[in-house]
Parts: C-alpha cells; sequence; structure tokens
C-alpha cells in the first residue's frame, strides 16, 4: 500500500503579513494512519523541500498526541524536509493520494496544474483521493471529461461558518464552501469544529482538524476494499 500526502508550499496569509501553510494536525494524524496501517507515505509539494507550517497549528494548545508523536520521529521530520517536487511524482506509482489541510492550500494547490493533473490521473485510474479541512480547494479545480471532478459528488471542507469563526472569511481568496457548491458538489457539513466525513465512491473529504484521522481511516478502508 502506497501512499502520496500532498501538502502546500505557500506560506503568506494574504496580505495580514502573517503566516499560514499547512495545519500540523491535518498532516501528522493521517500520517501516523497510514504508517500504522502498514502504507509506504511519499511527501511532496508543489515547491519540494519543507512545505511551511502555519506556526498557529503549532502553539501548545493545538497539541494533539499524534503531532507530539511527530515531534519525537526525527525520521518523518526529515522526509518532511524533503518533501519531492509536485511536478515530479506519478500517479501510477501509489495506490492513493492524501491532501492535508491549511489555508496554504486555498491560494496554491486551488489553481496548481500539476496538482489537477495527478488528482485527474488517480481518478481516472479509479484510485482513491482524499482531502481534508482547506484542502478540498485542490479539488475545484480539477475537470474530468464530465466536468468539474466536484460536480453531483457528496462532499465537505472547511465550512463558512468555521471561516469565520476564525476571523479570515475577508483574508481567504475565496470561500471553499461557496467554490465547492459553485462547481456543483452536494456539499455536506456537521456541526462546527466536529470530525465530520463524506466518502462518494473513491473521494474522501474530511471538513476540519478533527476530521483529519478519520479521514485517513476511510481513505485506508478504501484501499482494503
Amino acid at each position: 500500500m502506497k501512499i502520496l500526502m500532498v501538502l502546500t508550499s505557500h506560506a503568506k496569509l494574504g496580505n495580514t503579513g502573517d503566516r499560514t501553510g499547512f495545519w500540523l494536525e491535518e498532516f501528522a494524524a493521517p500520517y501516523y494512519a497510514f504508517v500504522d496501517a502498514g502504507a509506504e507515505v511519499t511527501l511532496a509539494s508543489p515547491n519540494g523541500g519543507q512545505p511551511p507550517l502555519d506556526p498557529k497549528s503549532d502553539a501548545e494548545d493545538a497539541q494533539t498526541e499524534d503531532t507530539r508523536r511527530f515531534k519525537a520521529d526525527r525520521a518523518a521530520q526529515q522526509q518532511l524536509a524533503h518533501t519531492y517536487t509536485l511536478a515530479d511524482v506519478d500517479a501510477a506509482d501509489f495506490d492513493a493520494v492524501f491532501y492535508p489541510g491549511g489555508h496554504g492550500p486555498m491560494w496554491d494547490l486551488a489553481e496548481n496544474v500539476d496538482s489537477q493533473a495527478l488528482i485527474r490521473a488517480f481518478v481516472e485510474t479509479e484510485k482513491p483521493v482524499g482531502a481534508v479541512c482547506h484542502a478540498p480547494a485542490a479539488l475545484t479545480g480539477v475537470r474530468t471529461d464530465n466536468g468539474y471532478l466536484t460536480a453531483g459528488k457528496r462532499v465537505t471542507g472547511f465550512t463558512n461558518e468555521e471561516e469565520d469563526g476564525v476571523g479570515l472569511t475577508d483574508v481567504v481568496p475565496f470561500l471553499l464552501e461557496n467554490r465547492l457548491k459553485q462547481r456543483g458538489a452536494q456539499f455536506r457539513r456537521g456541526e462546527a469544529w466536529a470530525p465530520h466525513v463524506e466518502v462518494d465512491g473513491l473521494l474522501v473529504t474530511g471538513q476540519n482538524p478533527a476530521s483529519s484521522a478519520p479521514a485517513a481511516e476511510a481513505l485506508i478502508d478504501l484501499l482494503r476494499g
């Protein structure tokens, strides 16, 4: 079982002067879910190398068992510091792909042509595609022969309510919930900040950080059949 994880390379939180990137829990929880399930995990990002970490996700009140495990795992830290360049990875080498969130994907992965081509390749070869929190932004520009990938699909992601709750409604380039609906998705949501996962065929999406591990587990279940 070989799983590719794609992280953002974007570090600027709009014009605020603050930093963003990937959310640590949304990487660590799926990473260890995959590793503990016996998967070989490969990491990639648009620019390769070390992806930027959202500093808020590294605060003490954001720590979980998985993030603490990562901070004690030098091999995983080294792997994260040397992600492959996204353009150099091939869907044929993997059984599934998973996108961790954080606000970064809203800027770079939403419009990245290499990412879009990669996701389409996974879809066309009937391999699972997963994304959590803001990372479903990477799905919104993907087109298949029948139109947008998300059209008619049950999906979830960071909601308008949750974006308002973190005070970034006017900072992000678009609201994910709105964009998914505009691209024809059947958007589903749970309670704000509570775990919520949607599985439609081989497409797995999670709503927020609390959904990271459940989304990864749902993807593993698809791989195991």
